[in-house]
């Protein structure tokens, strides 16, 4: 259970961590019909002005029904392109079962028929929210008119989506036969390809879709184009660009452009690569994303002085600046080893930022401790919590690792315990393993088993706060009899060499 283990209590990492984890670690609804696409009933006062409004706040899949129940109960409207609409925005938020729940709705209430779109997203549902495998056997339950190309094309993204190969492969011909293989389903091939490190054949595809006579969109020659870069095959990647550049109805995006320049970079072709460059910043517009690309780019070839233009250009083009700009300016600014112009950026996005997010400030705790200006990251982080400010456990752990990195493992215990003590409003956070299982052996060549059990009590505390009562419990008796199994055998080996275990490990 606790590596002080190492040889003093002779208890193996992989238990000591295997505590640690312990410690800190289609329903359908038939009630109603109705033939119209709107039922129009006596209306009553309502919580919500609209279904949406009711519908987004929640959190737990089972509630979405209820919901849905409750606004019929009182005499609402429901309309189906609302439906629609709330489905379409539940899956922009990844929020898939409460989306496929308000469509089995739908579907069960008969309220209104499913149009061939209908039929596509719910199966691309089904395959995101219960597998292939449950989307294969809701469509082979569909009648032969409504599979049809947009099915068809959604089950292939449901294979595409399980990495199976065979399946989509299979498919992919049934498609081919009946016509149905669109620019869509070969960009699905070529995204499984990417996906299962076959790279070598993305091209293959798409000389295949214009020899079927299958026009490639962007989306295609993207892929291609990243295929070639991670394959480090520059001249094909090039010709590609310059074929691209010939076709009028094909226009190469920022992200095409980055990507190529990337490559470049990695190959150390900068002369080329300061060509993609430009080429990008013409394609920006007020995208800030593109600058937070084009910024780092020229973070790799270390030119500060393009980075601090490209700044200047994105906040007059932008107008305003999120905190993963100032993430990006930071980590490039950190890259070059510019630390004075990055406190100054710091400071800057202190003054107006609404929401202090830690993952700015942490960017610069990293940069100092990686630069061995440990004890300056500490004092960056007290100073920041003296104003109030509530770090993440992450902060403190930053500043943990570099004490670490130092040896220094006294300074390295008591970050890694401020870390603990803030973990209770970020609990999806956990400290890496590797610290925690060097910290426990320093605890344990120190021969402290006080110290090892109050920290290792500290993480169970809070754990305690959001388990039940069983189960804490049981961590308890876990924990005690760990105990009292690590001292019987320090015991053991105390009488059986005679000598104390610090003597024995000298």
């Amino acid at each position: 259970m606790f590596s002080t283990l190492n040889r003093s209590l002779s208890f193996s990492n992989s238990r000591n961590l295997i505590f640690l984890r312990k410690a800190l670690s289609l329903k359908t609804y038939c009630t109603i019909t109705a033939a119209s696409p709107t039922i129009d009933v006596k209306f009553s006062a309502s919580r919500s002005r609209n279904l949406f409004s009711r519908i987004s706040p929640i959190r737990q899949d089972g509630h979405i029904v209820p919901v849905l129940d409750q606004w019929v109960a009182e005499g609402r409207k429901i309309n189906y392109f609302e439906l629609q609409r709330i489905i379409r925005d539940l899956r922009s938020r990844r929020r898939f079962s409460q989306a496929l729940q308000i469509s089995e709705w739908m579907s069960c209430k008969g309220i209104f028929e499913f149009l061939p779109g209908d039929f596509a997203v719910h199966l691309d549902l089904i395959g995101v929210v219960h597998g292939w495998e449950a989307a294969e056997r809701y469509f082979g339950n569909l009648s032969d008119l409504e599979k049809n190309e947009k099915t068809y094309g959604a089950l292939l993204n449901c294979y595409v989506r399980g990495g199976s190969l065979d399946k989509t492969l299979t498919h992919m011909q049934r498609m081919k036969d009946k016509g149905y293989a669109s620019s869509l389903a070969y960009n699905n091939l070529m995204t499984l390809y990417k996906k299962t490190g076959q790279l070598e054949k993305i091209p293959d595809v798409l000389s295949e879709m214009k020899k079927n006579g299958i026009a490639p969109n962007n989306f295609s020659y993207r892929i291609c184009i990243r295929s070639y870069g991670e394959r480090s095959d520059l001249n094909g990647m090039e010709k590609l660009a310059e074929e691209i550049g010939s076709q009028p109805h094909i226009s190469m995006d920022w992200a095409t452009y980055s990507n190529m320049a990337y490559c470049l970079i990695k190959a150390n072709e900068k002369e080329k690569a300061l060509l993609y460059l430009k080429k990008l910043e013409d394609k920006l517009d007020k995208d800030a994303l593109g600058y937070n690309h084009l910024i780092s780019l020229y973070a790799h070839l270390g030119n500060k002085d393009e980075m601090m233009r490209l700044w200047v250009l994105q906040k007059d083009a932008c107008k305003k600046q999120i905190n993963r700009d100032y993430i990006t300016m930071l980590g490039s600014l950190v890259k070059l080893g510019e630390f004075e112009t990055a406190e100054k950026l710091l400071k800057d996005w202190d003054s107006s930022c609404r929401t202090y997010d830690f993952r700015v400030p942490n960017i610069l705790l990293i940069g100092y401790c990686q630069e061995g200006l440990i004890e300056k990251a500490e004092t960056m982080l007290q100073d920041i919590t003296a104003r109030g400010k509530m770090p993440t456990p992450n902060s403190w752990a930053i500043i943990a690792a570099g004490y670490l990195s130092k040896d220094n493992m006294e300074k390295a215990f008591e970050c890694l315990k401020e870390a603990l003590a803030v973990k209770e409003e970020n609990t999806g956070w956990m400290p890496k393993p590797a610290i925690i299982t060097r910290i426990l052996n320093w605890l344990g060549e120190k021969a402290d088993p006080e110290q090892v059990e109050a920290f290792l009590w500290l993480e169970l505390l809070q754990e305690c706060e959001r388990r039940k009562q069983e189960q804490v419990e049981a961590l308890k008796w876990e924990m005690q009899s760990g105990m009292a199994q690590a001292m019987k055998e320090q015991a053991r080996l105390k009488e059986e060499d005679g000598l104390p275990i610090q003597a024995r490990q000298l």
